[in-house]
């Protein structure tokens, strides 16, 4: 059994701070204000992030999605004001993903392709 199905909604957010954060922001129960897609919310949310902020993301995101589902899916329950695998009533063709790792492993992809982020990795490749 996981460690992260034992901790307390309290030490989820303690532990994953930077995706608690997109979750009262981008991802929160008013994400249609962020884009008109969750895909754009999702493409847009790094440019508005320092380098600090998007390389802890990171580093949450690939200690998240190394876990099993059940994992991911208590994770997402503490930290996200949306269902991201629901299609919402409003706004209608906002969209969804297939699963939680699916919208998870978006937003990784977004912050790891984030041109400061890149431009981070060409400066210290071990980053």
């Amino acid at each position: 059994m996981s460690k992260l199905l034992n901790l307390t909604k309290y030490d989820i957010l303690d532990m994953f701070p930077r995706l608690a954060d997109l979750g009262g922001g981008a991802f929160g129960e008013d994400a249609d204000t962020f884009g008109d897609t969750l895909r754009e919310v999702i493409q847009d949310e790094p440019q508005t992030r320092v380098l600090s902020f998007k390389w802890q993301t990171i580093s949450e995101l690939r200690t998240l999605l190394a876990g099993s589902d059940a994992d991911i899916e208590c994770v997402s329950e503490a930290v996200l004001g949306i269902i991201p695998t629901v299609a919402p009533e409003e706004p209608p063709n906002w969209g969804r993903f297939p699963s939680l790792r699916a919208f998870w492993s978006a937003v990784l992809h977004a912050f790891e392709s984030d041109p400061e982020v890149q431009a981070g990795r060409e400066i210290d490749p071990d980053v």
